[in-house]
């Protein structure tokens, strides 16, 4: 069955919206994607019909059980974890990651070392930088080239010693949109005896995610990046979870994954979050060969492999439209034949036009873009933009069509005149 953007379209009542009469193009995705009916409706009957605490005799509590243990299995099928207990869940990336940061610190002790990356996200930095002033942390960094938007693995390696007790990288980064070679990282790491903590928030909405390849420890990711409510799902590998001290009340079980689940579980937001990845396994339908049989695994990366070749078909479109303008520089990977190492986010910088100015024009056009560091600080000044005002981000998706992204291109000729 041949794609079809429009029927996905009709899944996202959002999408529907318009400004000034123009139909709103939703090109900010990699702040925060629309959701489709399913999570809607999913959140709402977890609201209304299975309203209740868990651990109770009684009907409402043994449903609302049933349905956070389904979250789960969904989310364990997601990242392909090993063992039940490996994933649980929390706000957001941002929260799990300081709150994972003080029970992987209790393990860190004056003198010992971390690496950082100059291309992650703050949450990712932040809360190690905040660690490393408490604990007496010695922090190294991971440069990465901004002529090819990458890492040289052989620098990782070299930043390695007896000392290094973790690793903190992108999967996928957040403003040059390359995808990092996580399975290398993690073998780098772990010859040193290192941790390895994954943010793959920017990849999470693009490709499938294995733990078991990648060889990380930790991976968190954020579900209303990939069409779901706002909440945040982690993932550790459990002989690691086992070592690691839970910062948790008295009466909380001492269980995995419970006892890294501070406070009472949202149990809408775990609905929504199951909705999510069952929307993305129903996108298997565009791909022949998928039986209806299939496990939730197989549907999931059948569904990711549908959204990423359209997600490539956009990102070129768009990375092809920009190109002519002299006074555009595209903050990442731009060769066809490398457009597997990337995800859709395309960050770009206009010479001598304010990036915040071009954004707000365009929002008067209907076309809905961010301007600025979007929380991107290292790999904003590696870049030499931070202090210039940053860049322009685009993020397409597979709801997105070749027409917003041609907007986007005709918007930027008529600012540049």
């Amino acid at each position: 069955m041949a794609y079809d953007v429009e029927d996905v379209r009709r899944q996202f009542p959002g999408l529907a919206r318009e400004h000034s009469g123009m139909p709103v193009a939703f090109l900010d995705n990699p702040a925060g994607t629309q959701v489709p009916r399913l999570v809607v409706d999913r959140m709402a009957d977890a609201m209304l019909h299975t309203n209740s605490n868990l651990g109770g005799f009684f009907d409402t509590s043994v449903e609302a059980g049933e349905r956070v243990a389904a979250a789960h299995r969904a989310a364990a099928a997601l990242v392909n974890a090993d063992e039940t207990g490996e994933v649980f869940f929390g706000q957001n990336m941002t929260t799990l990651t300081f709150a994972m940061s003080r029970s992987i610190g209790a393990l860190l002790k004056e003198g010992d070392e971390i690496v950082l990356s100059r291309m992650d996200h703050d949450a990712n930095i932040s809360p190690w930088l905040m660690l490393a002033e408490d604990k007496g942390l010695v922090v190294r960094w991971l440069e990465f080239s901004p002529e090819t938007f990458e890492f040289d693995l052989a620098d990782l390696r070299a930043l390695m010693n007896g000392r290094t007790r973790l690793v903190a990288v992108c999967y996928a980064s957040n403003i040059t949109g390359t995808i990092n070679d996580i399975a290398a990282i993690s073998a780098i790491a772990h010859e040193a005896g290192a941790l390895v903590y994954v943010d793959a928030v920017q990849y999470a909405p693009h490709g499938l995610i294995d733990v078991k390849a990648l060889g990380c420890d930790f991976l968190v990711c954020s579900a209303y990046k990939f069409f779901g409510p706002h909440y945040g799902v982690f993932w550790g590998r459990r002989d690691v979870l086992d070592r690691l001290r839970p910062y948790k009340v008295r009466p909380a079980s001492n269980d995995v994954p419970w006892r890294f689940t501070t406070g009472t579980t949202n149990r809408e937001a775990l609905a929504g979050v199951h909705a999510a990845i069952d929307y993305i396994a129903s996108l298997s339908r565009f791909e022949d060969g998928v039986p209806a049989a299939a496990g939730l695994r197989d549907k999931l990366a059948a569904g990711f492999r549908v959204m990423k070749q359209h997600d490539d078909i956009l990102t070129q479109r768009l990375i092809d439209g920009l190109k002519p303008f002299n006074r555009v520089r595209i903050l990442g990977i731009t060769d066809p034949a490398a457009i597997a190492r990337r995800v859709s986010t395309v960050s770009f910088f206009v010479d001598e036009l304010p990036s915040a100015d071009l954004v707000k024009s365009m929002a008067g056009e209907g076309i809905q873009v961010w301007s600025g560091h979007n929380y991107g600080l290292e790999p904003n000044r590696a870049l030499g933009i931070l202090d210039r005002g940053s860049g322009v981000r685009v993020g397409p998706v597979h709801y997105n069509t070749v027409g917003e992204i041609d907007r986007v291109v005709d918007a930027v000729g008529r600012a540049l005149g």
